[in-house]
C-alpha cells in the first residue's frame, strides 16, 4: 500500500503508557516510535499523563518552550487541564504532550451520563482506576480537539486519533462526538474481561464458545471497565488488537471481530551492536553474580547458566508458576550443572534490602543472609504467591543446591538500589528465558529477548509464540524460539516440556552461538519496518470509514 495515498495531516496517539513505564505498552509505543515518525515527522504527536513532579520527573520526557509554542499559549482548555510538550526521549524522539487532568474529576458525572445517552457506556458501577483513566482519556481528547481546530482541520477532517487500551476509551468516545470528521482507531492489547477470567482461575480457552462477555463482566464486578471498552471497539472507525488470539477473543468477549490485526514489531536501535554485546554481558552477569554472592554467600562459577522470567506481575497469566515448578525440575536434571534462576517482576515492593546492600559493599563474607531469595522489602509478603511459591520449593536452602533462585520484585528503571541496571542492560547476561503465559495477546518480553540474541520459550497461547509457529516454523535450533503447546489442562506436561527444553540448552545440545544467531535472525524478521504496514493498512481502514459515515 502506497502511504502516500492514505496518509492523514496529522496522526495523534494517546495511551497511559506514553513516558510513563509501566507494562508492555510501554515498549510497543517507545519502539514503534521511530518507524512512525519517519513516516509522519512532526505530524505525528503522542499524549500521556502529566503523572510526574519536580520531585520525581519523568526519565523519558525532554521538555522544550518551543514546539507548538503558538498553541499552547492560547490552548482553550478547561481550567486546571495544563499541558507540558517536549519530546520523547526514545529513538526518533517524536513529540509528546503531558496532560494534567485531576480538574476534571468534579465534571466526572456529567462525563458519564453524556456518554451513557451518546454509547451505552456504563460506568454506574465504576471503581478503581477508571475514574483516573476516564479523567486523563477525556482530557487528552479535549487537547485533541483543540489542536485539530488550532490547525484548522475542519470538524477533525484529515486527523487519525488513535486510542489504546479501555484507559482510552472516554476519549476516543469524546473525539468522535466533537470531532465527527476524525478518523478513529482502538487498538485494546488485551481485552479488560478477558484478563479477569484468567486472573479470577477460571479457563479461558475450553470455554471461549460459551463466554458471554456481558455476562462475565456482571459476575466478575468489570460492567464499567468492559462496558467502554466494548462501546470504543464497536465505534472506532477501525478497531485493530495485536494477535489472532485476541481476535477471537475479541469477536466472542466484545461482540467485534477486529478490523484488522497490528502485530507489536520492536526496534533493534534498543540493542548493544555486535561489538558492545560481549562487554555489556560480562557486566551485567558479574552484577548477577554479586547479588546471589551476596544473599547466599556462594561464588557461583563463571559457566553458570543463567535462566529468566519478567513481565507484569501476574502469577497465573504470565506463567510465573510454571515457570518456578520447572525450574525446580532441573534440580534433577541438570543436577550437576550451576544454574541461577532469576524472577524479574515488580510487586508491591517496598525498599531495598539494607542487609544486601552491606553484603554487597563487603564481598569478603560468608554464609545466607535471612530470606536468601529476594532482593528488597515487600509490603506483603505474606500474600504475595512468588515468594510464597519460592519459600514451599525451599530454594537456596541447601548450601549444596545447584539451583540458585532470585527474585527481584522492583522495577529495573537503574535506580531500585540493588542492581542499578536497566532491564536491556540487564538482558544480554541470560543464556535463555522463560515465558510460558496462560494469558499472553501477544508477548513483548520473548520478543526483547530473541532481540538480544536470548534464546526464549514461550506458549502456543501467546500471540508471539503462534507468529513463531506460522512464520519461522517450530525448531528451537533453527529459530531460537522453543513454542510449548499450552491447554487448559495440561500443566504437568508443560512444566517437564520446559525443563527439558532448558537441560537441552544447558547441556549444550544445541550449539549457544547457533541458538543466538537464530534468535537474532527471527527476531529480524519481526522489524517494526516489516510489521508497520499493518499500522498504515489500518489508517487507510479508518479514513476510509470515516469518510463513509461523513457522506
Amino acid at each position: 500500500m502506497d502511504i502516500q495515498s492514505v496518509q492523514a495531516e496529522l496522526l495523534i496517539e494517546t495511551s497511559w503508557e506514553v513516558c510513563n513505564k509501566i507494562g508492555g505498552i510501554y515498549t510497543v509505543l517507545s519502539t514503534k516510535a521511530k518507524t512512525l515518525h519517519d513516516l509522519y515527522k512532526d505530524n505525528l504527536i503522542f499524549i500521556g499523563p502529566d503523572v510526574w513532579s519536580e520531585q520525581t520527573p519523568s526519565p523519558y520526557f525532554k521538555e522544550s518552550e518551543t514546539i507548538l509554542k503558538d498553541w499552547k499559549s492560547q490552548p482553550g482548555l478547561p481550567d486546571g487541564v495544563n499541558v507540558r510538550i517536549g519530546r520523547w526521549d526514545i529513538p526518533g524522539k517524536p513529540i509528546v504532550i503531558l496532560v494534567s487532568f485531576e480538574a476534571l474529576y468534579p465534571l466526572k458525572d456529567y462525563i458519564y451520563g453524556r456518554m451513557w445517552e451518546l454509547y451505552g457506556v456504563d460506568s454506574l458501577h465504576a471503581y478503581g482506576d477508571y475514574d483516573e483513566a476516564c479523567a486523563f482519556s477525556h482530557a487528552a481528547a479535549l487537547v485533541i480537539e483543540s489542536i485539530s481546530n488550532y490547525r484548522k482541520l475542519k470538524n477533525g477532517k484529515g486527523l487519525i486519533a488513535h486510542f489504546n487500551e479501555w484507559t482510552t476509551g472516554m476519549g476516543l468516545l469524546h473525539v468522535k462526538w466533537q470531532l465527527p470528521c476524525a478518523a478513529t482507531v482502538f487498538t485494546t492489547h488485551a481485552t479488560s474481561i478477558g484478563r479477569s477470567i484468567c486472573g479470577n482461575g477460571k479457563p479461558l480457552y475450553d470455554y471461549m464458545p460459551g463466554y458471554n462477555g456481558d455476562q462475565m463482566a456482571r459476575e466478575l464486578n468489570m460492567e464499567s471497565k468492559h462496558s467502554l471498552e466494548k462501546a470504543a471497539a464497536h465505534q472506532a472507525d477501525c478497531f485493530t488488537t495485536v494477535s489472532d488470539v485476541t481476535a477471537a477473543e475479541c469477536a466472542q468477549l466484545l461482540e467485534k471481530a477486529p478490523d484488522i490485526v497490528t502485530p507489536n514489531g520492536f526496534e533493534p536501535r534498543f540493542v548493544p551492536s555486535g561489538t558492545r554485546m560481549p562487554a555489556a554481558r560480562k557486566t551485567a552477569r558479574r552484577r548477577l553474580f554479586d547479588i546471589a554472592y551476596g544473599l547466599t554467600g556462594r561464588r557461583l562459577p563463571d559457566d553458570t547458566m543463567i535462566l529468566a522470567t519478567s513481565g507484569r506481575c501476574e502469577y497465573r497469566n504470565k506463567g510465573i508458576d510454571l515457570y518456578l515448578d520447572s525450574v525446580n525440575r532441573l534440580r534433577a536434571t541438570a543436577y550437576d550443572k550451576s544454574i541461577l534462576a532469576l524472577v524479574l517482576v515488580p510487586a508491591w515492593s517496598r525498599d531495598a534490602r539494607q542487609d544486601l546492600i552491606h553484603a554487597l559493599a563487603h564481598k569478603n563474607r560468608t554464609g545466607m543472609l535471612p530470606d536468601p531469595v529476594i532482593t528488597h522489602n515487600l509490603n506483603n509478603p505474606d500474600d504475595d504467591p512468588i515468594i510464597t511459591r519460592i519459600h514451599q520449593l525451599e530454594f537456596n536452602v541447601i548450601p549444596e543446591d545447584n539451583l540458585t533462585v532470585i527474585y527481584i520484585p522492583c522495577y529495573l528503571n537503574g535506580d531500585d538500589g540493588i542492581v542499578g541496571m536497566t532491564y536491556y542492560e540487564l538482558l544480554p547476561a541470560m543464556d535463555a528465558t522463560v515465558f510460558p503465559s496462560y494469558y499472553e495477546p501477544w508477548g513483548y518480553t520473548p520478543l526483547e529477548s530473541i532481540a538480544f540474541s536470548v534464546p526464549t520459550v514461550t506458549t502456543t497461547l501467546a500471540g508471539f509464540g503462534q507468529w513463531v509457529l506460522s512464520t519461522v516454523g517450530d525448531s528451537l535450533a533453527k529459530t531460537g524460539v522453543k513454542v510449548i503447546r499450552r491447554t487448559d489442562s495440561n500443566y504437568d506436561q508443560v512444566a517437564t516440556a520446559i525443563c527439558n527444553t532448558l537441560s537441552d540448552i544447558a547441556y549444550k545440545k544445541s550449539a549457544p552461538g547457533k541458538l543466538s544467531e537464530s534468535a537474532r535472525h527471527t527476531a529480524s524478521m519481526a522489524d517494526w519496518a516489516h510489521f508497520i504496514s499493518q499500522y498504515e493498512k489500518a489508517f487507510a481502514i479508518a479514513l476510509a470509514n470515516s469518510a463513509k459515515r461523513n457522506g
